[in-house]
């Protein structure tokens, strides 16, 4: 790797309830470098095993400097705090120490998948100019969320997990909860309306952003949600948006 690709490319990795994938990042265009190399995450999902899985796609390209690493839940300074999506051993770990050493001692920075993608749309997708409250929900396996104010992210957002009609909204509305219920788009569309009601009723933003792999069909369901005040806009970078923020932040754009 020359020096003007260590400066303007930095390595993303995304990891979800489903795939982990990554590639790295054009930081200048916000777009991936190389196509992106994909893996299934384990069952179980656990740190050792993960680990594996995100050493597997960095040397697929033989990569050595900064990886940005998503992650599907809650995480302050590196640590994760909640794993609802993946095993539970995962609760306490310091996630960076364990990945930075099975990657040989790369410097690594992990955040929230949804902060990640958050980040990307907000300076290249979406969101770009913005002003205001900006939220992007990406459903799938479950629902994340990523908050923004004036362009500032507000950190580990979890509103996939609020209650909407006794259960969780992710329970309720998320793309894995379509498919496993066989729901026809208009009835999806529905529970998708009901659940951006009420995260409307308690931030009032002036845009919701749809990300997650669905925001590529965004128009088999967006039209069919009717009474949200915000606007709603499919999100650009669709499915590469987590690894093109994690790299972003390891980068410390």
């Amino acid at each position: 790797m020359n020096a003007m690709n260590a400066m303007r490319n930095v390595f993303g990795v995304d990891v979800g309830g489903s795939g982990i994938k990554g590639a790295p990042v054009d930081l200048e265009r916000g777009d991936l470098a190389q196509e992106r190399h994909k893996v299934l995450t384990p069952q179980p999902a656990t740190p050792e095993a993960v680990a594996g899985c995100v050493a597997e796609v960095v040397s697929h390209f033989g990569w050595s400097g900064p990886v940005g690493i998503t992650f599907p839940g809650v995480v302050t300074a590196n640590t994760v705090r909640t794993a609802a999506n993946v095993d539970k051993k995962w609760v306490g770990v310091d996630a960076a120490r364990l990945l930075g050493d099975r990657l040989g001692g790369l410097p690594v920075t992990v955040l929230n998948d949804a902060d990640a993608a958050g980040v990307a749309e907000m300076r290249f997708g979406a969101g770009k100019g913005r002003k205001g409250t900006v939220i992007l929900l990406t459903f799938g396996t479950g629902i994340g969320s990523a908050v923004f104010i004036d362009g500032h992210l507000v950190p580990n957002t979890e509103l996939g997990h609020l209650e909407l009609h006794g259960h969780e909204a992710e329970k309720h509305a998320s793309t894995k909860v379509k498919e496993d219920e066989d729901l026809s788009w208009p009835h999806w569309a529905r529970r998708v309306q009901k659940y951006l009601a009420h995260v409307e009723m308690l931030f009032s933003p002036e845009l919701f952003i749809i990300g997650g792999g669905v925001s590529r069909k965004a128009d088999k369901f967006l039209p069919l949600i009717e009474g949200i005040e915000a606007e709603i806009v499919p999100a650009q970078l669709q499915n590469n948006a987590g690894i093109v923020g994690a790299a972003m932040v390891a980068a410390g754009r």
